[in-house]
């Protein structure tokens, strides 16, 4: 079957994400893979809607298959990884264009690069077992693949709790949030993707929804808002350090365990998008900084710690929070000139 499994089943063009053993992470032949399908799939009147889903039970997709992108980096060569970027991003933004119904069905973890396949989709499904987040931070990357618009969007600037912690959702809180549109439980997915490729209607995704769990999120927005309210990162830790609330115990030790740099890039990025940012200012931004990641940032040293020596004692090159200055974030998300990220005029 490959690391993907692309084909026509009756009225729906199916993406399915197979390699189960690996959390379904994305490689770059992967990207290649189901951007060729979304452009062949666009003009074909046999294709109603596409349907992406996700071999296994523990992850629709956790994250980019980034090992390949160390090896290259670490031998000076960053080529590979912005192009790896360059062209995920431009997926990305097909899959929130595409002119015919994008059904994704998102079960256990939903991280990163599987945020970018699924949650730009038009009608997005979360079953019970669901965990979405962004993680980025605590890899020395920020959050990409269209996900810092999402977090941008997300209610009551709960973007930035999300965006600089870190912090899992589960279905309740994917879709407060905005990065899910409805919950049905794992057992009736079959049924309904039956029901999708005999008639090609996405309007049943909306039909057979059930009412989604409790959203903790949701409970505890107030509180989380107040600590995670416009800021420096030294303001937000020092709030977050004074909550009584349960969450922030969590919170606390995520900020004290992520890269500086990429925290607060995270934040001027949210901040310069604001709550109506599109898609392509947010690739875009996300690119410059993808872009410097390897040479300029913490991105290889969050690999060795957390993937190749899993080590989980990452040395970032701020000691902490107060050692970031706006220059060094400014410069991360400069202008890249010539290298700017160029998506196609029909992409959002």
């Amino acid at each position: 079957m490959g690391e993907v499994a692309i084909r026509v089943e009756g009225r729906a063009g199916r993406i399915t994400l197979a390699r189960p053993e690996a959390l379904n992470a994305l490689t770059y032949g992967m990207v290649t893979e189901i951007d060729t399908a979304l452009r062949a799939w666009r003009d074909d009147a046999a294709v109603a809607l596409v349907l992406i889903d996700a071999e296994g039970t523990r992850a629709f997709c956790a994250g980019g298959d980034i090992a390949e992108m160390y090896r290259t980096g670490m031998a000076g060569d960053y080529d590979y990884g912005r192009r790896f970027w360059r062209d995920e991003y431009a997926m990305n933004a097909r899959i929130a264009a595409y002119p015919k119904p994008v059904v994704s069905l998102m079960q256990g973890f939903v991280m990163g690069g599987g945020v970018g396949v699924g949650c730009h989709a038009s009608h997005r499904v979360v079953g019970e077992s669901a965990r979405v987040a962004m993680p980025e931070c605590g890899i020395g990357l920020v959050p990409d693949v269209g996900g810092s618009a999402l977090l941008a969007r997300a209610p009551q600037g709960l973007g930035r709790y999300l965006g600089l912690t870190g912090a899992r959702m589960g279905p309740g809180d994917a879709i407060f949030a905005g990065f899910a549109d409805h919950f049905l439980p794992d057992e009736d997915w079959p049924a309904l993707v039956e029901a999708l490729v005999a008639t090609g209607d996405a309007a049943l995704v909306v039909e057979r929804a059930a009412a989604p769990p409790e959203s903790p999120l949701a409970r505890d927005a107030g509180t989380i808002a107040a600590a995670f309210a416009p800021g420096s990162l030294a303001d937000i830790v020092g709030r977050v350090a004074e909550a009584p609330d349960p969450w922030a115990e969590a919170a606390g030790k995520a900020l004290a365990r992520n890269a500086p740099l990429s925290m607060a890039c995270t934040l001027e990025m949210l901040a310069r998008l604001g709550p109506e940012a599109s898609l392509r200012a947010a690739l875009g931004q996300e690119y410059r900084f993808t872009h410097r990641a390897m040479e300029h940032g913490d991105f290889l040293e969050g690999i060795r710690a957390a993937i190749i020596e899993k080590d989980n004692a990452p040395r970032w090159r701020h000691a902490g929070p107060g050692a970031v200055t706006a220059d060094e974030v400014g410069a991360m998300l400069a202008p890249l000139g010539a290298e700017e990220l160029q998506l196609a005029e029909e992409m959002p």
